[in-house]
């Protein structure tokens, strides 16, 4: 049980380093949603890894309120870079 939880430690933060460099370099926004999003779910991992490493269950609670507010918040960003790139098509002549 030890090693499943320091293999998802690990995982979670090799994915939270390889997200954070998508994040600063891009290119293009929708990049950095994807890259929010890989973090958010390291984020998750991390959580549910403090719950199996604690044994307490309140880490799962706020796992499950991080997926909700990511789920959200990427919907968010969706429509906010559609509708950013659809006013760009609309002023090219």
């Amino acid at each position: 049980m030890q090693l499943a939880v320091l293999m998802l430690v690990f995982g979670a933060g090799l994915a939270a380093l390889l997200s954070t460099l998508r994040l600063l370099r891009g290119p293009s926004h929708a990049d950095r949603v994807v890259a929010l999003d890989v973090f958010l779910a390291a984020a998750i991992a991390l959580s549910v890894a403090a719950s199996l490493a604690t044994g307490r269950t309140v880490f799962l609670d706020v796992a499950i309120g991080l997926a909700l507010v990511g789920f959200v918040a990427t919907i968010g960003w969706a429509r906010l870079i559609r509708e950013t790139s659809d006013s760009a098509r609309r002023e090219k002549p």
